[in-house]
């Protein structure tokens, strides 16, 4: 079924939009409520020093473009959750399906992660660390952010990674939540962020 999205997603953007709308309109309905009295819940449980980890709104649609401006074009290779052009980022904000956080130091947004919720209970999650500011443990943080939401939500935590990736691979290498479910086209891996029992 992954693969079949992916493809959609890629190659059929017409029926990825369709297809986006109507999660976004099951989610509204199964989930969005729910989703308000966990999202604070662990927010607050984690902390990183004096850096500040919320929930995006449309006001720091700029603030995004601005972090995603300045990194290195390799580092968006293999990072495309959406346009990263204004107009993109703020069109983000109208899916109500599609949960986008910030970690700020001071004014300054200094790393992005976000949560992309599908109604059948599974979601994909994603993020993006300045430059500046890698190696203080933000991902970790900002990964025990994610699939802390996704697993009190009852959700099914993945991602897509390229074996091509090294930066995020390496990361994710010492990842005890994480199992490969299989090999996707264009040497990607699927992978799941699995709860101890």
């Amino acid at each position: 079924m992954e693969k079949i999205l992916i493809f959609i997603k890629h190659n059929l953007r017409f029926v990825w939009r369709v297809m986006e709308s109507f999660n976004n309109f099951l989610y509204l309905l199964m989930y969005k409520k729910y989703m308000n009295k966990v999202v604070p819940s662990v927010l607050q449980q984690h902390r990183n020093g004096s850096l500040v980890y919320r929930q995006l709104d449309i006001t720091d649609a700029e603030a995004l473009f601005k972090l995603i401006y300045v990194q290195p074009d390799s580092d968006l290779n293999y990072f495309n959750p959406h346009g990263f052009d204004l107009i993109s980022i703020k069109k983000q904000f109208k899916k109500i399906s599609f949960l986008m956080m910030g970690v700020f130091d001071g004014d300054a947004m200094v790393g992005y992660f976000f949560l992309r919720f599908f109604a059948n209970k599974k979601c994909f999650v994603g993020r993006l660390i300045d430059k500046d500011y890698r190696g203080r443990k933000i991902g970790l943080t900002m990964n025990k952010i994610m699939y802390q939401i996704a697993w009190d939500m009852g959700f099914r935590c993945l991602s897509t990674i390229s074996k091509k990736n090294n930066a995020v691979i390496k990361a994710h290498q010492k990842n005890g939540a994480m199992i490969i479910l299989k090999e996707l086209q264009n040497d990607y891996l699927l992978v799941e962020f699995v709860k101890d029992k």
